[in-house]
């Protein structure tokens, strides 16, 4: 744990940050849709670059970027404008789990910062992977005890999808995830989390039949070209680059 050397402090900030992220998308889902907590928690590379352009000179934002957040937030805004703000379709309920959805993004993004910011970018990933389950453990423990959510109905489907998220989720994919955030800037490694929020949609069209109004389809867009502006900014620049230094054939006479 690194108790000796000074990681359990930020540790200690990242076993919470993500215990918090947890909880606050499972208590999201209980108001709003999968679809939309697919898009809202996904918000985090946002978050993410904007506490590192204020903490790491070497991730400032370029004007560009700066267009995406707004292009982004702007999305957020016209998807919170649809049939649940007019009181149709849940109403406020639905609001509110949008919003504990976009303060799961925020959890999410400050827990990048926490990483890049402090010892933990160069310590070994699995110390940070376990700072992360064992804050999970502890600190969502405490929240089921609290809120009397402790009895579980096993069946077939809770057994499977909890195998998934043990095996695939909390350990395969975080330990690659921040694998990852050591070698390259965070703000460039968002991109790759572009497709999840498509698949959260889709599956949650298909497999759940979530209906999906033309307002938070539209302010989806939205979000997810933010985040592509932002976190995909320099492959952008670099792609247009390429095309502009690209020779030209010449013209057959």
């Amino acid at each position: 744990l690194g108790l000796g050397d000074g990681h359990w402090r930020p540790g200690l900030l990242v076993g919470g940050l993500f215990a918090l992220e947890f909880l606050l998308v499972g208590e999201g889902l209980r108001y709003t849709t999968a679809s939309h907590m697919a898009i809202f928690l996904y918000t985090a590379p946002i978050f993410a670059a904007l506490g590192l352009h204020w903490l790491m000179p070497a991730e400032r934002l370029k004007p560009a970027q700066w267009l995406g957040i707004g292009v982004a937030f702007g999305g957020i805004v016209v998807a919170f404008s649809g049939p649940a703000a007019a009181g149709h379709g849940g109403g406020s309920h639905v609001l509110l789990g949008d919003f504990l959805g976009v303060l799961g993004g925020v959890a999410w993004g400050a827990t990048t910062v926490v990483v890049r910011c402090s010892r933990l970018a160069s310590s070994p990933t699995t110390r940070t992977l376990q700072y992360q389950l064992l804050g999970a453990f502890v600190w969502l423990g405490l929240a089921a005890l609290l809120t009397d959510q402790t009895s579980i109905h096993f069946t077939p489907l809770v057994v499977a999808s909890l195998g998934f998220q043990v095996l695939v989720v909390s350990f395969a994919s975080f330990l690659i995830w921040f694998t990852l955030l050591r070698r390259y800037p965070a703000s460039r490694l968002g991109v790759l989390s572009f497709m999840t929020p498509l698949f959260g949609i889709g599956f949650g069209v298909w497999l759940l039949h979530e209906p999906l109004e033309p307002n938070f389809v539209f302010g989806a867009l939205l979000v997810l070209a933010g985040i592509v502006m932002v976190s995909g900014y320099e492959w952008l620049r670099q792609r247009f680059k390429r095309n502009r230094e690209s020779p030209v054939a010449p013209r057959s006479s």
